[in-house]
């Protein structure tokens, strides 16, 4: 605090451009400049003044970081010219050999990844298929035990088969006549006769059931 005093105290009574920069032991910060001027000013007038540019260095370095930087660019740029082939004519024997070598291992890390995805497609694919057995293997025997129960029966006179049936329930456009079995018993005891349910390419129409 003493010597943060002691530069306003410059600043007021000898009418002097301050600036002041310090760092502590542990690493605190503490600066003080005139209100008339700001620290960079003081910076530009200490160069003049002295003849020593205090960012020589630093664009030095930034220099030759950008340089560095511009190298592994257009290495990185040669060498994926050698890869597809071109910008050969300057390499050695050992360099097209290491060059070969590189190119068959990428070359086999693509077939495995290749491979690995065709593999995974495959799976998944007969995953699907399986899936659509069980369903068509679970609809068939759906209409076998509706068939056993006598809920609904394929007509016998000149009606479909059953395998017919079959392709029909798979997306056929044939017409088909089943005879429908009154299963209810107040339609059992009113006797009403069995009538035709024709299916049509999608459409449907039903008789009505009538008195015996």
């Amino acid at each position: 605090g003493g010597i943060l005093k002691k530069a306003r105290e410059l600043t007021v009574l000898c009418d002097a451009e301050v600036s002041l920069i310090m760092f502590s032991s542990t690493g605190k910060f503490s600066e003080y400049c005139s209100p008339t001027t700001t620290t960079k000013k003081v910076f530009d007038r200490y160069q003049q003044v002295s003849g020593i540019n205090l960012w020589n260095s630093h664009y030095e370095k930034m220099q030759n970081h950008l340089n560095k930087l511009k190298n592994d660019n257009n290495n990185l740029r040669r060498e994926i010219r050698q890869r597809m082939g071109e910008d050969l004519n300057d390499l050695d024997i050992d360099e097209l050999r290491g060059l070969e070598q590189n190119l068959d291992n990428s070359l086999k890390i693509v077939r495995e990844r290749k491979y690995h995805v065709i593999s995974t497609r495959t799976e998944t694919y007969k995953k699907k298929l399986r899936s659509l057995h069980e369903d068509h293997g679970k609809l068939v025997r759906s209409l076998e035990r509706k068939d056993d129960n006598g809920d609904c029966a394929l007509g016998d006179n000149g009606g479909p088969d059953y395998e017919t049936a079959l392709g029909w329930v798979n997306g056929g456009s044939q017409m088909f006549a089943f005879c429908i079995q009154p299963c209810h018993p107040n339609l059992q005891e009113t006797r009403y006769g069995s009538h035709d349910l024709r299916l049509s390419g999608g459409s449907s129409t039903v008789t009505q059931l009538q008195p015996l």
